[in-house]
């Protein structure tokens, strides 16, 4: 953690399974976060090591989890995360623990970010309704079908729906993504603590 950054105090949990997320669309958020001062705490299915993939087939980075879906809750954290990754989002989508998270964190106001595949889980717990997004294009449907409005832009911030929704489409935007968590985070659209 950076002494004094701006983000100093805030705290963001972020949604995986164990096996199957991309690599660097759990890792690079994550980094911004904490270079900016906030305290990133990742959520697994399982207490166990998580194993990512580059590009859905090569095997990449082992990450360590703090704490479980099951565990976590939305209470004293700001935002929520949902990483990609073919294989992570589909079974995130399916997960009861996964959906009561993020609809807990849209409940309180607080902002909800996913990318790539991530945004499947917002399909399944009624948050692309009535919102721009975007996504990796071949969700796209899932979305429409869902009551979105799909955007083929490197990020998309939605802020009219009670809580800020921040999507992005693929690895590439990933520094649009973080930037625009950050942003949100500091510009204090997170602050609706539990």
């Amino acid at each position: 953690m950076s002494p004094g950054g701006k983000l100093e105090g805030r705290s963001v949990l972020v949604l995986t399974t164990n096996y199957g997320t991309e690599q660097d669309e759990l890792r690079k958020p994550v980094a911004a976060l904490r270079e900016n001062g906030a305290r990133v705490t990742i959520a697994a299915q399982k207490g166990e090591a998580v194993h990512t993939l580059v590009s859905d087939r090569r095997p990449g980075a082992v990450v360590q989890p703090g704490t479980t879906l099951a565990r976590a809750t939305a209470d004293g954290y700001d935002a929520v995360i949902v990483p990609g990754g073919t294989l992570n989002a589909d079974q995130l989508r399916t997960d009861t623990d996964a959906r009561r998270l993020v609809s807990a964190f849209a409940a309180a106001g607080k902002p909800v970010a996913a990318i790539c595949h991530g945004p499947w889980l917002l399909v399944d717990s009624g948050l692309a309704r009535d919102r721009e997004l975007t996504s990796y294009p071949s969700i796209r449907p899932d979305l429409e079908n869902a009551g979105g409005t799909w955007l083929d832009r490197e990020v998309v911030v939605d802020t009219s729906g009670g809580h800020v929704l921040i999507t992005s489409r693929r690895p590439r935007d990933l520094d649009a993504f973080a930037a625009a968590i950050v942003r949100a985070l500091g510009a204090g659209a997170g602050g609706n603590r539990e």
